[in-house]
């Protein structure tokens, strides 16, 4: 009983945090086929915030892993287009919010040949492209959940086995999410709260440059002067507020594309397409990745970093404190929503519009030339540790200690 409470907690904040809906709103609601019942909840407290229309699109991860394995090469150089242009053409230029149910299992795909794996990711990146182009610029409200499933459970907890692994991070994410407490939705207002606190102090004095140090990172970074900070929550462009990610810790900006260098060491294992990556190290010059290695997944870093030329540099840098309710977890969730929340992050690739002043307004040659990223991907790494130290210097010269030992200094 306790956990169809909770279950039913966790869609009321989806719906209502996450992605806000309003009155006479479309809702399309991407879900993977093992999460049914959060499913048939969330289309129905969509309804009860006054959606007039709720789409559900379900997915099939074990059907993706078979088509990976044995379909001709051909067909993975095609994508359903029609499907990505109607969604975008007919339903979220149209003002539908975008809600996603995620739960991957981290392993899945290590046997695929990272050839075939490559060209399929090319694929889906390519086709829609201009729908996340669309979406990400601010001009639809989106938010992101996870769902437990046995074999990504088990991986997190490997003492546990089935139900009992499934309970446990159902118990984890019930908690990071704020679910266990009297009023969620309460608690996670004060928590952005918290965090557009953080934002605030950080647009109030304008960084020209990041310096991290820590045991295997030293790094350079620098901001342009048209960034922003921003922080859980974020707003439309037509003033609705929605919160991207349930959970999320951080406050994020975009580098200046060329003006990142040294180098940097992962503290988390990354899930990317059905591979793990493991303890690698990244060193940039000038922006761009010039060298790489990795202990375990080296060929997955590298179809990453080789995905386009913006995947050779950065698009986003993100504060977490080492200190914070994931992180004190002590636990590697195996996956990107849990651990970028955990830990300091990166992201290869793509750069957000959000992070710009009047980004929207600005040509492509106006942004490229204050250093925004363009790129298929987007992909977040995990960077931060117990001893991480970050110093800003402001365009004025001056000198602010950002991160102490991994928390928050200022």
């Amino acid at each position: 009983m306790e956990y169809l409470e909770n279950l039913e907690k966790y869609a009321e904040l989806a719906v209502n945090i996450g992605i806000n809906v309003q009155k006479d709103q479309e809702v399309i609601v991407n879900s993977p086929i093992n999460a049914f019942d959060l499913t048939r909840l969330i289309t129905k407290k969509c309804y009860e915030a006054g959606a007039k229309n709720v789409i559900v699109r379900y997915r099939d991860e074990l059907i993706t892993h078979t088509k990976l394995a044995m379909a001709p090469e051909k067909s993975l150089e095609k994508a359903r287009q029609w499907e990505i242009v109607g969604l975008l053409n007919e339903h979220v230029k149209n003002g539908a919010a975008l809600l996603s149910i995620i739960s991957s299992d981290p392993d899945l795909m290590k046997d695929i040949d990272p050839k075939r794996m490559k060209t399929h990711m090319l694929t889906q990146q390519k086709s829609s492209k201009e729908y996340k182009d669309y979406v990400m610029s601010g001009n639809a409200p989106w938010s992101l959940v996870a769902y437990p499933n046995k074999e990504w459970a088990e991986r997190v907890f490997p003492e546990l086995e089935g139900q009992e692994a499934i309970d446990a991070l159902w118990e984890h994410i019930f908690e990071m999410t704020r679910i266990d407490q009297e009023d969620p939705v309460k608690a996670w207002e004060n928590h952005i709260n918290l965090l557009n606190e953080k934002v605030a102090f950080l647009n109030n004095n304008k960084m020209k440059k990041l310096v991290y140090k820590s045991k295997g990172t030293d790094l350079s970074i620098e901001l342009s002067e048209k960034h922003l900070w921003c922080g859980a929550d974020d707003k439309t462009f037509s003033g609705i507020k929605y919160l991207a990610n349930i959970p999320t810790e951080e406050v994020f900006t975009l580098p200046k594309k060329n003006g990142i260098n040294g180098y940097v060491s992962s503290t988390k294992p990354l899930s990317y397409s059905g591979n793990l990556i493991e303890n690698f190290k990244i060193t940039f010059k000038d922006g761009k990745i010039v060298d790489f290695e990795a202990e375990k997944g080296y060929d997955a870093l590298k179809n990453l970093i080789e995905t386009d030329e913006g995947s050779r540099y950065l698009g986003e840098v993100a504060l977490v404190p080492y200190n914070s309710p994931i992180s004190n977890k002590d636990t590697i969730y195996f996956n990107t929503l849990f651990d970028e929340n955990a830990s300091c992050h990166l992201a290869i690739g793509n750069a957000y519009m959000s992070c710009v002043e009047d980004g929207n307004a600005m040509t492509d040659e106006e942004l490229e030339a204050i250093g925004f990223n363009n790129s298929l991907t987007h992909v977040d790494f995990m960077v931060g540790s117990n001893d991480l130290n970050i110093i800003g210097i402001t365009f004025e010269g001056k000198e602010i200690e950002i991160f102490k030992n991994g928390d928050w200094a200022i």
